[in-house]
């Protein structure tokens, strides 16, 4: 483990049942088994693998992904950049179109030998960096982004700004690649619509890519990348690179499509019984909105997962409870599909798993972790505190 622990070897143990609540809780273990799936997949596809680290946001969950040894990531802010580059992060992909105005702060980084790729789909963007680059005498390498679904930003493939765009970064050196993000595949609920949405995302950036070439523009990196395209990717020939972030903790939205199981679930939340209100059928929590995010992404799918779904303190659900409202500070609990409501007496401690992981995790400041792996009692013991990344 990290030596920054929540507890030393002269302290007595403590476990999931002494810290105050609501805290959030991470499973190594858990972690470690989803890290691996998709390592195996990418190293089947042939691809890099660039995975996102804006849903955990932490060096010490980052070490876990290639056995501590710093490798490609993707990040979704220059804070995080600038975090996982003091770590010995390198090669680094901030995927979010480029403000100008943060372009001095990209500049520092390249000055410190950090390979820092910005993103951009517009022709003002272009300038701005090639305008950046000549005046720091330093490349700053930029892809530009495709739209393979009408998700968010980025250029179709046919779109004649996309060779303008080009030009202007390549005449600068600083045209690095293409990268789209397939933003639909979280609402593709069958196997084959995920299977699809990756043939889709794979044939729209290999087009980008090709086209630029065909123009005379070099185009060294191809990316793509969702969590559920890429767990869904049968085939990514003319692709250099596959990113995705949820897939390290994933989530009920994740659950919710089949991309993963409920007890692939690494990250939860752990909150305590404050009350009842029996005339309501009400159980109610101090952890609310505020530790469990205000995301309610499963409920557009077929099964409304509320807040999130309950679990006793060593991971093993409690059938048919579900965290079904919050207010800032409340949770409320209540029992759906005809199961009763069970008795948990006040303090009576709970996890709740969390609909979007990376919304759920930005509430705290860090991560308690524990081991599911080992045996243990009703109240898992935590083996380190994880400190998260925050700010922009």
């Amino acid at each position: 483990m990290n030596t920054r622990e929540s507890t030393t070897p002269s302290s007595p143990a403590r476990t999931l049942a002494d810290p105050d609540t609501p805290f959030a809780v991470v499973d190594v273990h858990t972690v470690r088994r989803n890290v691996a799936r998709l390592r195996d997949r990418a190293d089947r596809l042939a691809v890099t693998l660039r995975p996102h680290v804006k849903t955990a946001k932490s060096l010490d969950v980052a070490a876990l992904l290639h056995s501590g040894t710093p490798y490609p990531v993707t990040v979704s802010t220059l804070a995080e950049a600038e975090a996982f580059a003091d770590g010995g992060y390198t090669d680094i992909t901030y995927a979010v179109g480029i403000d100008p105005h943060k372009l001095p702060r990209v500049v520092a980084l390249l000055r410190r030998g950090v390979a820092l790729r910005v993103l951009l789909d517009s022709a003002e963007q272009a300038s701005c960096v090639a305008e950046a680059s000549r005046q720091a005498g330093i490349p700053v390498p930029a892809q530009i982004e495709i739209d393979c679904d009408g998700h968010r930003g980025g250029l179709k493939p046919d779109d004649p700004a996309l060779l303008t765009i080009g030009r202007v970064l390549h005449d600068a050196g600083c045209l690095d690649g293409v990268l789209t993000h397939a933003g639909e595949s979280y609402f593709a609920y069958t196997a084959e619509e995920q299977r699809l949405a990756a043939k889709n995302e794979r044939d729209t950036a290999v087009a980008a890519a090709e086209r630029l070439r065909a123009a005379g523009l070099p185009v060294n990196v191809v990316s793509v990348g969702s969590t559920p395209t890429a767990h869904a990717a049968e085939d990514l020939t003319g692709v250099t690179e596959l990113r995705a972030g949820n897939y390290v903790f994933f989530d009920l939205v994740m659950a919710g499509l089949g991309v993963c199981r409920a007890e692939d679930i690494a990250l939860s939340v752990v909150v305590t019984v404050i009350g009842h209100r029996p005339e309501c059928g009400w159980i109610m929590t101090d952890g609310g909105w505020m530790a469990m995010s205000r995301d309610r992404g499963t409920a557009a799918q077929p099964q409304d997962q509320g807040y999130g779904l309950v679990t006793d303190l060593a991971g093993h659900l409690v059938p048919g409870l579900v965290m079904s409202a919050a207010s800032q500070e409340h949770g409320t609990l209540t029992a759906r599909d005809g199961a009763a409501l069970p008795d948990l007496p006040v303090g009576t401690r709970l996890r709740i798993l969390p609909n979007h992981a990376c919304a759920t995790a930005a509430q705290h400041r860090g991560y308690h972790i524990v081991d599911g792996s080992r045996p243990g009692g009703p109240a898992p013991a935590i083996e380190a505190f994880w400190e998260r990344v925050t700010g922009w």
